[in-house]
This record gives structure tokens, sequence and C-alpha cells, in this order.
């Protein structure tokens, strides 16, 4: 239900972390997963420390939009940075869905760092049964 858009993500990925933090203008990308379970498809991304204020999701058509930014912590004037690997900045996703998601009715959580998604299919993608009518020429479609 998902198309892919960029095969080159991979590697846009790794040279956004090689260049450093995002930034609105230029987010880096953020992981994530993408699966079916029953009847709806479920989107997660990596978001440790992120606040949930700080995440913005938008639907356009087809076009879902997660943009997220990483805040560095206010430290006291007397803290000495050591070492610091996490990147801060800001991170965005892009996905196309595919028309028989229905985007009216997205549920998210934010849990632990992960951002879910949940789409669920629309009706008029499931699988329907239609019956011939014999000698009428009468067709049913049952939902």
């Amino acid at each position: 239900m998902l198309m892919r858009t960029d095969p080159f993500r991979e590697l846009d990925r790794l040279a956004q972390q090689l260049m450093g933090p995002g930034t609105w203008s230029k987010p880096s990308s953020m992981p994530m997963d993408a699966y079916r379970e029953g009847d709806e498809y479920v989107v997660a991304f990596d978001l440790p420390g992120v606040t949930a204020d700080a995440i913005d999701i938008d639907v356009e058509r087809n076009m879902l939009t997660v943009k997220a930014e990483r805040r560095p912590v206010a430290k006291a004037d007397d803290v000495q940075m050591e070492l610091s690997e996490r990147p801060l900045g800001v991170f965005s996703r892009q996905i196309v869905l595919a028309d028989t998601l229905d985007t009216e009715h997205i549920q998210v959580d934010y849990d632990a760092g992960v951002l879910t998604l949940r789409i669920p299919i629309a009706e008029r993608a499931k699988p329907r049964k239609i019956s011939i009518g014999v000698g009428s020429g009468r067709k049913e479609i049952s939902g």
C-alpha cells in the first residue's frame, strides 16, 4: 500500500548523518517501519528525545509528511560536554500513500519515543463478493 519514491534513500540518510543536524529548510531523515496489520497499515517512526509538541503531521492528497525537531536540552553554565553523539535538529519523512488507504481516519499514538500512525484500508479497497444472477441478467455486488 506504500509506494517508495526515492531509490537513493539510504544513501541520502548516510550523507545527512555525515553533514550534521537538519534544519527546517533541509531536514534529516528519520528511521521508520511500515507494515499491514489486519485492515490497517501501521507506520512507526523512531523519534527518541522528541517531545510531542515538536512533531507535525500533515496529509495532503496522498502525501503523508511527518516533521519533528529534537531540541538541545538546557544545561547549567558549569556543565562541560564530554561527548555528544545524539543528533539534534529537524527530521522529516514523506511517504506517498496508496489510494486504497483512508487518510481521513488516521489514528496517531506517541509512546516511548515511537510515533505510530494507523491508517485504515478504505472500504472500497476491501475484497467483496459478486454474485451472478441466472436468467434475469441481474448482477449484485455485496459488501
